[in-house]
């Protein structure tokens, strides 16, 4: 006789879909985890689904909860796993609130030993299926708080890190808003949650340098911003699409996108600093072209809204634009124009007045200082730039867009490296950085 499962709910779940082996539910989870999280070499294996039917198993990894979720169409919490103790979470055949200091601790404490606390089983956590997943306004707080915390990570480290996290926050997101229970305005909010992250996880996808994912994900926030009428999310969205289409190499499009933005950005009656920041992402499409009147004009807009100062209406996501980042991408402009010796003056005065919160920035700055002092001849001042820049990734810095550009750092130094010893050591340890 078979040996019954130390996981009923799991074993009766597998054996509905057909799957009678381990084996064979072990692959069905796996494929249908590929399918959900958009990784194509996502896998569970064996051993880890027999540790899933054994008695009292721990609660799953954020990637392997969303694999289950796909794979059943239910999340762990009715698939017989336990919810950990330590979240604050217990699971009666109810809804039950969780106390908020032990909603805080869980985000910064004992969560991280499980994964990603948002994929936690939350207020409602039961192994009945009749167990409501009620959404309230802490839940949409801590949501908010939480994507906002990615954004802020972002800015210190780069996307690299975090484009998965954010992706597993999305699918809880969207599954809140497909199977929970809310009032109409808690609906609202959860949409534009959603939106913000989709349009972040583009971002943290570009900054990977995973440009085919950015792309559909700057689309599905766009969509979902004319569908919901968000403004905002629009004019965010277009902006963020119009950076990457430079680095793409598509001056025209980015040029496209950030008048849309702008007429967007009318709608809403947006801001200053919103219309600083979209002169100057038209400036860095006007330059990429070599269009020097409009990249000036541009830049000479994106100043003077600039300096109209802060508002309290401005919105989480331009705040990054202090006058370091607005420095440093006029310098940018300068040298996509050719004027290398106006860019280095200008990059090297950002790196200067940027912040520890702006790391990733900074050392963006760092590679186009680098990039436009070689093209000025002035290889120690691109020595120092390249090395400064390097430190930062030594000290966590996570940003692939960064590498592709210290890559131009190498290739513009490999000329002089034969006759200069520190272009030469220069090129070494770039060559061990980003091979």
């Amino acid at each position: 006789m078979a040996k019954t499962p130390g996981n009923e709910q799991l074993f009766a779940a597998r054996i509905s879909k057909g799957w009678f082996s381990q084996d064979t539910a072990a692959e069905g989870i796996s494929v249908a985890g590929r399918k959900a999280l958009r990784e194509s070499e996502f896998t569970v294996s064996v051993r880890t689904y027999r540790r899933w039917e054994s008695a009292s198993p721990g609660w799953p990894q954020p990637h392997h909860a969303t694999a289950l979720r796909a794979a059943f169409g239910k999340g762990p919490e009715f698939l017989g796993f336990q919810p950990p103790a330590t979240l604050g979470v217990e699971a009666p055949a109810v809804h039950q609130e969780i106390d908020p200091v032990k909603r805080r601790d869980a985000l910064f404490g004992a969560g991280a030993a499980v994964g990603l606390p948002w994929l936690t089983p939350s207020r409602a956590a039961a192994h009945s299926a009749a167990t409501e997943i009620r959404v309230s306004e802490d839940d949409v707080q801590e949501l908010q708080e939480a994507a906002a915390d990615l954004d802020a990570i972002d800015q210190r480290f780069g996307g690299d890190r975090l484009w998965r996290t954010a992706r597993s926050h999305l699918l809880w997101v969207q599954h809140l808003i497909d199977d929970g229970t809310y009032p109409e305005e808690i609906g609202q909010e959860l949409h534009h949650i959603s939106g913000q992250l989709t349009t972040s996880l583009g971002w943290f996808c570009y900054d990977a340098n995973r440009q085919d994912e950015a792309r559909v994900y700057f689309s599905e926030a766009l969509n979902t911003a004319l569908l919901e009428g968000d403004m905002p999310l629009a004019t965010r969205t277009l902006s963020n699409m119009a950076r990457q289409s430079v680095d793409l190499n598509r001056p025209r499009e980015a040029v496209r996108f950030t008048k849309l933005a702008s007429q967007h950005a009318t709608a809403w009656n947006a801001p200053p600093r919103v219309n600083a920041l979209l002169a100057i992402r038209a400036a860095q499409g006007y330059a990429r072209a070599g269009d020097e009147l409009n990249a000036s004009t541009a830049i000479k807009r994106a100043w003077r809204a600039f300096d109209q100062g802060p508002s309290d209406r401005d919105p989480e996501w331009v705040l990054f634009l202090n006058e370091a980042e607005l420095v440093c991408l006029e310098g940018m402009c300068r040298s996509d124009l050719g004027q290398y010796r106006r860019a280095v003056k200008l990059l090297e005065r950002s790196a200067t007045l940027q912040d520890i919160e702006h790391s990733r920035n900074r050392g963006m700055c760092l590679a186009r200082l680098a990039t436009a002092a070689v093209e000025d001849r002035d290889l120690d001042r691109s020595v120092s730039a390249a090395r400064e820049s390097l430190r930062l990734i030594d000290g966590g810095q996570s940003s692939t867009r960064n590498r592709v550009q210290l890559t131009v750092v190498r290739d513009s130094l490999a000329p002089y490296g034969k006759r200069n010893g520190q272009a030469r050591d220069t090129i070494e340890l770039l060559n061990q950085h980003i091979a």
